[in-house]
């Protein structure tokens, strides 16, 4: 479990989280959403201990495991199955005094605690999470030096999975990974048998691999149970009703407002006007939620319609100093295609795009293109071609130098940029603002076929929503390579695989391939449960008469656990209740007697979910230390 309790945590005058409470049941899974910026990866540093907070405290079972990606990924010798195997340092730890250790019984306990932690299975695990990353066998006898930091961070990552910690911490795991990567991702969180708490714009890995939602905004934390979609229907519901409410206090305010303006100062009338006054005062105005979308994206769609295909390959081949990659594609690409290329990294997406986009010459082949195409690419690493010291609106200049000032910035609004933002150096910018400029820097001409290869990587969740509706209503050809399963059911009508040194279309949808992904990790699992079987075999029946004769001693526990809990559940619900009729303003004014009575009911209840809590924490800490 893992409670949250008024915290407070600055960065110089700037109030990033203002006295925000949560409380996460153990074994949960939940995404952790927010705009860029709002202080989610501070969070997670105040929960390892990486920041202190100004006030409040943050409250974890004893002995937990706290787990994360490391920063930095291993860059050295040693081979990625032993680097994710040495994250188990208690496995290591035993290993290496079983080898030393001479005392008989002294042996008989590190063996003993070697079959309970799993260790016979362990490299069987640890190569089926590597393979679900998208190492191969032969590569995880590789050194981590031989891999670029995109592939060592997947080895970081994959060393925490292995670990199994207590409470999961991942920030933006799928950064580094291929859709099929964060595909494997999905499936592994959904089924891990711990508490999780995870970081990620992908809307669909919120809503398959996470059971609840919370909130970070304004500086205040806010549960919602469910995926990301039921918390976004959830949050757009409570907006809609607090606005009504909003609408319905300010006309109350206005109506008695205008008594006390008439009746203020006339004799007959000053004790009703009084009590108004006072009513207004006691009033707490209902604050309006916003929906904090971001700026909408526009690109600018093609002078005409070009006479498809506007391009066609017929046995080309390509690849890198006289190597070949991909060979033998013969395909052709219409006006209006909607293609998104799948295969893991590695495979050949990005050797194709650049073909298309005639940033890679054809090593064999025939290429024809329409006259007067007009391609724009996209990749993250042109972020980095970006002029540091100048700002959106100078860059916007040089290719309209003889347009106006105000026409200009009219053009750098439609990249989805504030005003605010226009005139601040391109260095200075956010990476969602990069990429919001490089984007339209691409697309000013108008192109007729749009090339985008992982255009979200720094994008929250309203930005991508934002490109969603954007590539819809660009009315040229779109060819997209992303991690981001919700961008590619949203916007691509055709699919094209690329593997074993070609590309080919994909019979089925995004659903079918995920099936096709899982298929291996899933084989993978099955022999490591048989692994599992095996062990648990052998230990005997003495191990099953230990776990009876615990799991009788902790029924009790669980049990006062589980009341705890309902009594919780019924005194929230109590207590919503309540509060539904004390904000009724008129409430107090015509049933006093009975506002008052609910007021002390309320209070009663709240003190005694205060102690319910309390007791359901200790019960809960002291079931966590005996099992």
């Amino acid at each position: 479990m893992l409670q949250i309790t008024d915290l407070t945590y600055r960065i110089g005058d700037r109030l990033l989280i203002d006295k925000a409470s949560v409380t996460l049941p153990a074994r949960m899974k939940t995404g952790l959403v927010g705009k860029n910026g709002a202080g989610k990866s501070t969070l997670f540093k105040l929960i390892t201990g990486d920041a202190s907070s100004e006030t409040g405290h943050i409250l974890i079972p004893k002995k937990a495991r706290i787990g994360q990606v490391a920063q930095e990924a291993p860059g050295n010798e040693i081979s990625l199955i032993d680097t994710v195997l040495a994250a188990d340092t208690e496995r290591a730890r035993l290993l290496a005094a079983a080898e030393t250790e001479t005392d008989p019984e002294r042996i008989a306990d590190i063996h003993t605690r070697l079959v309970d932690i799993d260790a016979h299975s362990a490299e069987a695990r640890a190569g089926a999470i590597l393979s679900g990353l998208g190492f191969s066998p032969e590569a995880q006898r590789r050194p981590c030096s031989a891999f670029s930091g995109g592939w060592r961070m997947r080895v970081a990552l994959a060393a925490v999975l292995f670990s199994e910690p207590d409470l999961l911490l991942l920030d933006e795991p799928t950064n580094y990974l291929d859709l099929e990567g964060t595909l494997w991702l999905e499936n592994y969180v959904a089924r891990y048998p711990h508490q999780v708490l995870l970081i990620s714009h992908d809307r669909d890995l919120l809503n398959k691999a996470v059971d609840s939602i919370v909130h970070l905004e304004h500086g205040k934390l806010t549960f919602y149970t469910g995926g990301y979609d039921s918390f976004d229907r959830q949050r757009r519901e409570t907006m809609l009703l607090q606005a009504k409410a909003k609408e319905k206090q300010d006309a109350q305010r206005k109506h008695m407002q205008a008594f006390v303006d008439r009746f203020r100062y006339k004799a007959s009338k000053a004790r009703q006007a009084q009590a108004r006054i006072k009513m207004l005062e006691k009033m707490q105005p209902i604050a309006a939620l916003t929906d904090e979308s971001s700026y909408p994206i526009h690109f600018p769609n093609p002078d005409g319609k070009l006479s498809p295909p506007i391009i066609k390959m017929d046995r080309v081949s390509t690849g890198y100093d006289g190597k070949p990659i991909l060979k033998n594609i013969t395909l052709n690409i219409d006006d209006d295609d909607r293609i998104a290329l799948l295969g893991a990294n590695g495979n050949g997406k990005s050797t194709f795009a650049k073909l298309i986009s005639d940033r890679l010459a054809k090593m064999d082949g025939e290429i024809v293109k329409a006259s007067k195409l007009k391609i724009a690419f996209f990749a993250q690493h042109q972020l980095d071609e970006l002029r540091p010291a100048e700002n959106a609106v100078e860059h916007v200049r040089s290719l309209m130098p003889d347009a106006p000032e105000a026409k200009v910035r009219a053009r750098v609004a439609r990249f989805g940029l504030p005003t605010n933002r226009m005139d601040t150096p391109a260095k200075d910018l956010s990476g969602g603002e990069k990429a919001r400029l490089l984007l339209g820097l691409a697309t000013f001409e108008g192109p007729n076929l749009l090339i985008l290869d992982e255009p979200t990587n720094h994008l929250d969740i309203d930005s991508r929503e934002a490109l969603v509706l954007a590539l819809n209503e660009f009315e040229g050809a779109v060819i997209l390579i992303s991690h981001d399963r919700h961008l590619v059911e949203a916007c691509a009508d055709r699919l094209w695989l690329v593997a074993e040194g070609g590309v080919k279309p994909f019979d089925g949808d995004m659903e079918d391939y995920r099936r096709l992904i899982l298929q291996g990790p899933e084989a993978a699992e099955k022999a490591r449960q048989k692994i599992e079987d095996q062990a648990e075999k052998a230990k005997g029946q003495d191990k099953r008469r230990e776990a009876a004769q615990k799991r009788s001693q902790l029924k009790p526990l669980r049990s006062r656990i589980d009341a705890a809990e309902k009594e919780m559940a019924r005194l929230q619900e109590k207590i919503q209740k309540l509060d539904e009729a004390l904000s009724d303003p008129t409430f107090f004014q015509y049933e006093p007697e009975r506002a008052a009575k609910f007021a002390k009911e309320r209070a009663y209840c709240e003190k005694k979910l205060i102690k319910t809590e309390e007791e359901w924490l200790e019960l809960s800490a002291e079931f966590e230390e005996a099992s």
